[in-house]
């Protein structure tokens, strides 16, 4: 009698990691939202039991936590300790809101949840915090200015989704300054090559970046000696 042929391969449920469970949650994530992305649909996508899963992670804390790092992992601390202040924080926003406006779903999920201590995530903040301080920021005022920055580049990563007619008052609307502005813009917006959303995060950064560097500058002038 015949032996049954052996499989090739080795079953999927052997080979199951937490960075597979993780890469699976946000690609749930983004393709059905919050309610498309539990414990039971990743385990069905990944065609294995749900209590397989625990082998890797705690449950859905612990699944959401490494779903911010794997968005976070994104982002750009390089330039701290290396560019001014400035600029590092210029580069830093502008990695921050490209990893979110790539994964949309996770903005409203993860804006208002407290991290979790043992995340990467929290070695970025630390990271920021620490080249806000060694450049000379008031210890009291650094979060405030990051989450002054953060609060604004989660809501350009959102309108990252946005098209670029959403704000169209349409014709014979009896709004002749809308409308015009509404023009206008589009003009420069063919001109520059830029999107809408694009345009807006460039323009709010740069003046978010100057309101602080004048904050900066009379923060440096008021701890100088007076020239005589």
């Amino acid at each position: 009698m015949t032996a049954p042929a052996r499989r090739s391969g080795r079953p999927r449920e052997s080979v199951l990691t937490r960075e597979l469970i993780m890469n699976t949650a946000l690609r749930l994530l983004d393709e059905r939202g919050e309610q498309g992305a539990g414990i039971r649909e990743i385990a069905r996508e990944l065609g294995v039991r749900p209590s397989a899963l625990y082998n890797h992670v705690r449950g859905q804390d612990d699944i959401i936590g490494g779903v911010r790092e794997l968005v976070s992992d994104r982002i750009d601390t390089s330039g701290f300790g290396v560019l001014p202040w400035n600029e590092a924080l210029h580069r830093w926003a502008l990695s921050y809101r490209n990893a979110f406006a790539a994964h949309p779903p996770t903005i409203a999920l993860l804006a208002v949840r407290p991290l979790e201590p043992g995340l990467r995530t929290n070695h970025m903040y630390d990271e920021v915090c620490e080249g806000l301080i060694e450049a000379g920021w008031p210890i009291e005022r650094v979060l405030t200015v990051i989450v002054s920055l953060e609060s604004f580049v989660l809501g350009a990563a959102l309108d990252e989704a946005a098209p670029d007619d959403m704000l169209d008052p349409g014709e014979g609307a009896g709004l002749p300054h809308f409308r015009s502005a509404y023009v206008a813009r589009a003009r420069e917006l063919e001109t520059r090559g830029i999107s809408a959303s694009g345009l807006a995060f460039h323009t709010g950064l740069d003046v978010m970046l100057a309101g602080l560097s004048a904050e900066f500058a009379a923060l440096v002038a008021a701890k100088s000696p007076l020239v005589r």
